[in-house]
């Protein structure tokens, strides 16, 4: 049985022209002029007359189609749920896979965020679901206001092993305190790899739960945020008045 969240032909037709990333896997569309079949997003625009619609994958098979070569419907993709929420810092997005936070950024544009996330993740199914995050946008958007408390969430933060090397030595940076580029080359074992540190630093995909933000230029003047050098600024100041409390 093809997903209630899309009833019909007619939702399923409209979800398709928008291309809409929460549909891969609620259904397939067959395209009898072409032969093949496609996830519910695909960028093809076949007319309405020669589409068919189908609940799984083995359906469209059976009746005689082939995966799509634009699309590649027969690729497993993960489900990433996705919301957006206000803080004191503008809007925060954060996405989830079933291991943990895979994704969280800062913005002012809700359209914005959502087209970075699908960058991203252009393999996976982008489903929304403010209501099952809500909890995990209470807590960053808590973060943003107190960025010297330690988050206590779950992450799935994907990357190369240097990546993940440099994301660790960055949590390991006090609140209140900042550290080089170099700094945290030498911390993980790679003196000369301070370039590679800050394109690390910029890939970072939890914005304040990995705090990136403690990174500054060797002379101590703060060098790019991705997410803004005022939002940067702005936490680094929150830290600093905490601590000295």
């Amino acid at each position: 049985m093809i997903a209630s969240t899309y009833p019909d032909d007619d939702a399923r037709w409209d979800a398709m022209r928008a291309k809409d990333r929460a549909a891969e896997g609620a259904f397939y569309i067959g395209v009898r002029t072409t032969g093949v079949y496609c996830v519910g997003s695909c960028g093809g625009r076949p007319l309405r007359k020669n589409v068919a619609f189908y609940a799984t994958r083995e359906d469209a098979r059976a009746a005689g189609l082939r995966a799509c070569l634009r699309c590649k419907p027969d690729i497993n993709r993960e489900t990433l749920r996705w919301a957006v929420g206000e803080t004191s810092l503008g809007l925060a997005l954060v996405a989830r896979s079933d291991a943990g936070l895979r994704l969280v950024t800062l913005g002012d544009e809700v359209e914005a965020l959502k087209a970075d996330l699908e960058k991203r993740f252009r393999h996976a199914r982008i489903a929304p679901d403010a209501e099952g995050l809500a909890v995990d946008l209470k807590a960053v958007a808590d973060l943003v206001d107190h960025p010297d408390r330690a988050p206590n969430l779950p992450t799935d933060a994907q990357g190369t092993e240097l990546q993940k090397a440099v994301w660790g030595a960055l949590r390991e940076i006090p609140a209140g305190q900042t550290a080089s580029y170099a700094e945290i080359a030498r911390a993980i074992g790679r003196p000369s790899a301070a370039r590679a540190v800050a394109q690390a630093c910029g890939a970072n995909p939890l914005a304040v739960i990995t705090p990136c933000h403690r990174v500054v230029r060797a002379d101590g003047g703060l060098s790019g945020y991705r997410w803004g050098v005022e939002r940067k600024q702005a936490l680094l100041a929150r830290e600093g008045a905490r601590v000295a409390a």
